[in-house]
């Protein structure tokens, strides 16, 4: 270490760039001036740190191996240059390089650069690409490439995130398809560690769909947007909390999320293989949300068989409650609005039989003779709706356990994961594009981004 300091010391005695940011250091005035000026200094110190510990540790001879075409040993051919540019800046060194002594024809090998875990044809670090994938999950590419400019005066082409999030995108969407494939061989998935106490929390689950506006043709953005819906669920540990007025409220300590373009099918076992990965079975209490759809609810219960308490999404519930109101009693009266704040009330005492019972009273008293074919036909539908979901709306003992009522949770994940980054002004989605950007903002929610990067594909 000491030797390398020498060396760094006498670099920087005889360096015009160190002298020209030492003098643009003395003189900065203002607080801002002088932040700028420390700022480029200590790159400057640090580009020349890691460039010379770069150069310092490939001189010794490494270990090269043999010709994996005859097995030879490799013969040195001196020092080559490379550089990568980083985050700090443009770094350069140079390392020996060999070639087989018999002339097969398989390029250089440089066993320092492998020893670095760096590519061949690798001209840019991984930090970076990191931070522009990590941005581009956030924001449009462009937008994400001025932001790179911007904080790290690295100037990264919207082409070129386009390109790491291809890449990446689809290092995240492979790793559940070999847990699939493992899972299905009788392989089992690593398990998420979770602390004693967070396992013992409610283990709540949920899912929706989004419609998402996709190009035409996938290629093209020249058309009329073709809409498709993306399958979201989610595994959630609820803990309560006191808020500052005193209420009790459900946060959620532990999230994990699944997302599928495609069919009810290859969501099923997404998800199933999330509630193994999750520990579901073992947590003591669980409490599925759903607002009611068919698919979702034959999944859940698929999944969760007799473990978990159904509820239906409160909210979802009189909002149909309400539709019922406005054709039977004309929404914009009184007279609506005071059915529905009685049925309302009764539904959270979990009396939902009692306006079961009441709709179809009012059905044999022939009290809806003179409304319409289509109003009719949704007050009957309404009471189709309630008998389906009663055992899934007795939200007085569900409140009495401790358990959500609400799929707010399910809700404000689409918005996290969907409608933030995907549904912009004016955006249409190819589905290459979309999937891999998805896995990555995927992996974002579920703390598994950096772990895409942890080793670098081409």
């Amino acid at each position: 270490m000491n030797q390398l300091t020498d060396i760094i010391t006498q670099n920087i005695d005889s360096d015009s760039t160190f002298k020209e940011l030492s003098t643009e250091l003395d003189n900065a005035v203002s607080f801002k001036q002088i932040i700028s000026a420390a700022f480029k200094y200590a790159l400057f110190l640090a580009v020349m740190v890691v460039e010379e510990t770069l150069n310092e540790r490939a001189k010794p001879m490494e270990d090269k191996g043999a010709c994996p075409k005859c097995g030879a040993t490799p013969e040195s051919k001196g020092f080559s240059p490379r550089q990568i540019i980083s985050l700090i800046g443009n770094i350069c060194w140079f390392r020996r390089i060999f070639r087989c002594p018999k002339g097969c024809k398989i390029g250089v090998i440089v066993p320092f650069d492998e020893k670095l875990r760096i590519k061949p044809n690798q001209k840019v670090s991984d930090e970076i690409k990191l931070i522009t994938c990590l941005l581009a999950v956030f924001v449009p590419y462009q937008i994400a490439s001025m932001l790179m400019k911007t904080l790290t005066g690295i100037l990264v082409s919207p082409a070129s995130i386009w390109n790491y999030v291809l890449i990446f995108g689809n290092k995240a969407m492979s790793k559940p398809e070999l847990e699939l494939k493992a899972l299905s061989e009788g392989e089992l998935p690593n398990m998420a560690q979770i602390d004693n106490k967070v396992k013992k929390l409610i283990m709540a689950i949920g899912g929706d769909g989004v419609m998402v506006p996709f190009r035409p043709d996938g290629g093209s953005p020249e058309g009329k947007a073709v809409w498709r819906v993306v399958k979201i669920g989610i595994f959630a540990r609820l803990e309560n909390k006191i808020t500052k007025n005193g209420k009790k409220v459900k946060v959620i300590i532990r999230k994990r999320v699944v997302a599928v373009l495609g069919t009810i099918d290859e969501f099923a076992t997404r998800m199933k293989l999330m509630a193994v990965k999750e520990r579901f079975y073992e947590a003591e209490t669980v409490v599925r949300l759903s607002d009611g759809g068919k698919g979702f609810r034959r999944l859940f219960r698929e999944i969760s068989a007799d473990k978990a308490h159904g509820v239906l999404d409160f909210y979802h519930a009189v909002q149909n409650v309400w539709k019922g109101a406005e054709a039977w009693l004309d929404g914009r009266t009184g007279r609506a609005r005071e059915w529905f704040d009685l049925a309302r009330h009764k539904i959270r005492e979990g009396k939902a039989v009692e306006i079961i019972k009441k709709l179809k009273e009012s059905e044999e008293n022939k009290l809806w003779s003179e409304l319409s074919d289509d109003s009719r036909k949704v007050l009957k539908n309404l009471i189709i709706y309630l008998e389906t979901h009663k055992e899934h709306m007795a939200y007085d003992k569900f409140k009495a356990l401790g358990l959500p009522i609400g799929s707010g949770m399910v809700e404000s994940t689409c918005k996290q994961l969907i409608q933030q980054r995907f549904k912009g002004v004016g955006m249409r989605w190819s589905e290459e594009g979309f999937c891999r950007l998805l896995h990555l903002r995927i992996a974002w929610v579920n703390e598994e981004f950096d772990v895409l990067f942890s080793s670098s594909p081409n």
